[in-house]
């Protein structure tokens, strides 16, 4: 599967970490992703739901949400706390779905996680209707290259990485007695920007949010919001 399945394994742990409330960046930019979107349209596709925090989100704004994931345990743990939602088992890389099934597809911080990030975006745009939008959130491909020397407002940022990926991500972090490795990859803009080309998207607005009273992420964008749009044929 596209999926990565080290978060099968994580599954336990990110249900503890996504699930308490303010603990990580989700509570303070997932608002301005959610204004970012496009009105409720007839049906809309998650990409990488995980324990569903997102589906449940988008259904709370008028969204009639489809989701999927490759974490058995992920899924059941967003069907337990959102049971008139559909979640599927799936690859993102061959969806389950007839072509043009829904006006919007979602992938919020999940392309990271998918070793075949191109061929997950090209069955995104498949699966998209003619006018509909394929929105993105991931993490901006600088802040994925380095990290803060500290956590000081002024703290230096150190390049750790090489920027061109792709770059293969696993990293341990802890919080608040809270445990839990990162998996995935690291692309550059231009990596993410060839998927799309190839895909038949262009881009409609692209956002790089600050941090609201973190100086450090105010700063530099720690993620990037794009709006996807099929290109006129």
């Amino acid at each position: 599967m596209s999926f990565n399945p080290d978060w099968e394994r994580e599954a336990a742990n990110w249900i503890a970490w996504a699930r308490t409330p303010n603990h990580d960046a989700y509570w303070e930019y997932s608002p301005g992703f959610f204004e970012f979107l496009p009105r409720p349209g007839s049906a809309t596709l998650e990409i990488g739901c995980g324990e569903g925090r997102v589906a449940r989100d988008l259904a709370a704004r008028g969204h009639r949400v489809t989701a999927v994931d490759a974490s058995p345990t992920l899924l059941a743990a967003a069907q337990e706390l959102q049971p008139e939602a559909e979640f599927r088992l799936a690859d993102a890389a061959s969806l389950p779905f007839p072509g043009a099934a829904f006006d919007l597809v979602v992938a919020h911080n999940s392309l990271m996680d998918i070793e075949d990030m191109p061929g997950t975006v090209s069955e995104a745009a498949r699966v998209l209707t003619h006018d509909g939008r394929f929105c993105i959130s991931i993490v901006h491909p600088l802040a994925d290259a380095g990290r803060f020397e500290s956590e000081e407002p002024d703290a230096r940022f150190v390049f750790k990485w090489p920027y061109f990926g792709p770059r293969r991500v696993e990293e341990e972090f802890e919080r608040a007695g809270m445990r839990i490795t990162f998996h995935g990859w690291a692309h550059s803009l231009e990596q993410y920007s060839r998927a799309f080309e190839d895909a038949g998207l262009v881009s409609e607005a692209i956002r790089e949010p600050p941090h609201s009273d973190d100086g450090r992420w105010a700063r530099l964008p720690l993620f990037l919001f794009l709006r996807l749009v099929k290109r006129p044929e």
